[in-house]
């Protein structure tokens, strides 16, 4: 992806029933906690909230991470989020983010790759 891929509908859905127009601590952590745990819609809004700073410390290398998961799982609203992010983002920044995902994504594959072969730790 590079930012000439993401056009410029950056519309995202609706998230007002999650109550993220709060800066609430709490419910960051517990829609981060779901998100660890592989739920879309909580990796969309984890990184509504990093890209926001709602409850946590603004954070745009981890608002883009959250949104490339999301993404990776078929959100649509995600990728048009994370375009807009990464439009704000410096090139610092972006390079970052974008190892974050590799990084993430290669500890993935190795962790399926090693449940798949019935290896135990």
């Amino acid at each position: 992806m590079t930012l000439a891929t993401c056009g410029d509908d950056w519309r995202v859905a609706d998230l007002s029933g999650l109550g993220l127009y709060r800066n609430d601590p709490e419910l960051a952590a517990r829609l981060i906690a779901e998100a660890e745990a592989g739920d879309m819609d909580a990796q969309y809004a984890a990184g509504l909230i990093y890209a926001e700073g709602r409850g946590v410390r603004q954070d745009a290398v981890q608002a883009y991470y959250w949104l490339t998961r999301a993404l990776k799982q078929g959100d649509a609203d995600a990728e048009r989020l994370r375009c807009h992010v990464a439009a704000q983002m410096s090139e610092a920044e972006f390079s970052q983010a974008r190892r974050v995902v590799r990084l993430a994504m290669a500890a993935a594959t190795q962790i399926a790759g090693a449940a798949g072969s019935g290896l135990r730790h």
